[in-house]
Formats: structure tokens, sequence, C-alpha cells
């Protein structure tokens, strides 16, 4: 009885085996067949950057912050923002009372000096000729001299006075420098200017200037004079700059060196501020490496972009990436992706993280 028992056991053991079997192939099957096919490739370094990028801001050749040298209150403001003014026209006007007192002073100072002056002249010249006649002193005509040279000395001062009381008036009547465009506008009428405050801020309209920052690897390639092409995006303009100067030093800028670049006839919708590119070109000898990728493998989500990589276990795996310029069908990696590694060019169906692939 026994024996029938361990080998009806026995059998039962075997045909359970042979069902795990079958259902494994069954299942192995089905994931062969959930398996999604996928075009790779290996990212390679392919080969050297025509030219380094930079970014900055659009800056204005000229530009003045107008202030005043005396203290008073604001009277008028012809200035508004946006407004475009010519070189010498009144901008701000500040009150200017106490000044004419001054100046009053000052007329009247020079009257007094002009007349004292006159007298001793008149006295100077008869004694002259009294000395002449011998009808004078030496000491006479000595002690004459000295007050004829102080009281001309005392006019030449109050002329200069009342010139200095003429110069401050034209603090009160504040100009525009140059031609320019009004980009700022700090005080109101009735405020109180004082010296050194920025009434009014002007610009030029005209001529800009990109300046932009280059790391401390990639600015022994740029060179004063050079053509290079700056983009601003958000007026989707594309310019051509000279490079004018090229900063000696990144003291106080943290690795980072100045560059300033002329721009050839930036039009009207490029202003002062905007965000600006520049490419500048680099001999391919002495250019640095570059990784590109083709634009259809790349994923957009929202800002983001990114790209499937191959795991180890053959399934799919969305990387994201930095990414730099582009190039025809292709776009720059700055980071995310290594040289050596595998991503997915095209796919049969939508990928999603996790999935299993297959390599065709």
């Amino acid at each position: 009885m026994m024996k029938k028992y361990n080998l009806k056991t026995i059998l039962f053991m075997i045909a359970a085996l042979l069902a795990g079997c079958g259902d494994g192939k069954k299942q192995a099957l089905q994931d062969d067949v959930k398996s999604i096919k996928v075009k790779v490739e290996v990212v390679e370094a392919t080969g050297r950057q025509p030219f380094i990028t930079a970014s900055g801001k659009v800056t204005a050749v000229q530009s003045a912050k107008v202030g005043t040298r005396i203290m008073g209150f604001v009277d008028k403001i012809y200035a508004r923002l946006g407004d475009k003014v010519k070189k010498g026209q009144v901008l701000v006007v500040i009150n200017s009372t106490d000044l004419q007192a001054k100046l009053a002073r000052a007329d009247a100072g020079v009257l007094e000096a002009k007349a004292g002056f006159a007298n001793a002249e008149r006295d100077y010249k008869r004694l002259k000729n009294l000395m002449a006649a011998n009808s004078a002193s030496q000491k006479e005509m000595d002690d004459m001299s000295t007050h004829f040279e102080m009281t001309k000395a005392r006019l030449e001062i109050a002329r200069q006075m009342k010139n200095e009381v003429q110069a401050q008036f034209s603090y009160t009547n504040i100009r525009a420098p140059f031609d320019g465009l009004v980009t700022q506008k700090l005080v109101e009428p009735g405020d109180m200017a004082n010296p050194g405050m920025t009434l009014v801020a002007l610009e030029s309209p005209d001529i800009f200037e990109a300046h932009v920052k280059v790391p401390e690897n990639e600015i022994v390639h740029i060179k004063a004079n050079d053509d290079v092409l700056v983009t601003v995006k958000s007026v989707n303009k594309e310019v051509n700059g000279t490079v004018v100067e090229v900063s000696a030093s990144s003291s106080g800028s943290g690795g980072q060196y100045l560059v300033k670049v002329a721009l050839a006839n930036a039009g009207d919708e490029i202003r002062s501020g905007m965000f600006a590119t520049v490419d500048f070109p680099v001999p391919d000898e002495t250019a640095p490496g570059l990784t590109l990728l083709p634009k259809e493998a790349l994923i957009d989500r929202g800002q983001l972009r990114g790209v499937y990589t191959v795991s180890q276990s053959n399934t799919a795996l969305l990387r994201w990436l930095r990414l730099g310029r582009t190039y025809g069908d292709k776009v720059e990696v700055l980071s995310g992706l290594s040289p050596g590694e595998t991503y997915v060019v095209s796919a049969q169906e939508k990928l999603y993280n996790g999935v299993k692939i297959s390599i065709r």
C-alpha cells in the first residue's frame, strides 16, 4: 500500500514539474511579445565645436545718469520715460531763487569794485603826472601803485565770484549730454534734488554692445577684432558683431572674463538689457570636443528635454539632459549623457520608463 502511495506522489510531482516548465515557456513568449522594438546608437564625440558660445546682455554704448551739483526743489520736468531727446535739451529745472539772490549780490560787488578801481586809476594817473613834474615823492607813488593794484585785484575777484554764481545756474537747468533715450526718471516736481543724486538716466538708442562673460579655459580663443554672430532670442534676431574689448583680468568675477562685442545694424527691435548669445569662431585645431544627438531621439516634457537610454536589463530608462546649440538636425549635449552610452533613436511604439525593449 505504501509503494502505491509513493508512486502516485511521484507521478503528481512529475506532472507539476512539466506544467511549470510549460508556464515558463509561455511567460517567456509573453515577455517577448510585450517588448518594444527600438533602434539604438552609441554616444560618440563627433568632432570639434566650430565656435564658443557665451551669454550676456545687450548694453548701450553711451549711457549717463544726469544729476546736479546744487541743492534745491525740482520745479519742472520735461523728460518722460521713452522720450527721445537732443543734446542740450532741458530735462529738469531746479528752483533757483537762492542763486538769483547770490547773483544780485555778486552784481553789486562788481559795481562796487569797478567804482573803487576807477577812482584808484584816476588818482594813480594824477600822481604819475605830478611825479613827472617832481611834485610828488617816490613813497607817495609807491603807495598809490599798491592801492591801484589792490583795487584792480578786488575787481577781478568780484568778477570771478559773479562767474561762479552764473556757472551754478547751469546746474539748475539740467540738459541732455547727448542725443539719447530717457530710460529712467527718478524725481517729480516738488522733490528735493541733492548734489550727486541721479535725476534722469539716458542711453544712446542706436549703438549697442553685447557684454558677455567667458570662462577662463575658453578666453584664450577670443581676440579683439574677431567677427562674431550675436543672437537676441527675445526678438528672434541675429546680427553680426565685432569683438572690441577683452578683459585682461577676472578679478571679482569668479574666473569669468568680460568680453564686449559691438553690434552692427542692431535695428529698432533690439533694446538695452535684452539677453544675448554670442558665438565666437574657433579654429578647428584648438576647438573643444563636441557631443551631438539627433533631434528625433529627444523627448520633450514641458521645459525638460531628455532621451531614452538602455538599462542592463534591456528596459527603457528616461534620462534628462542639458542641451546646448543646434547644429542642423542635431543638438549639442552639455551634460546628462556620456560617450559610450547607448540611447534610443526611434521605437515602433510609445516608450515609457521600465518598458521591456528589444534592439532591432
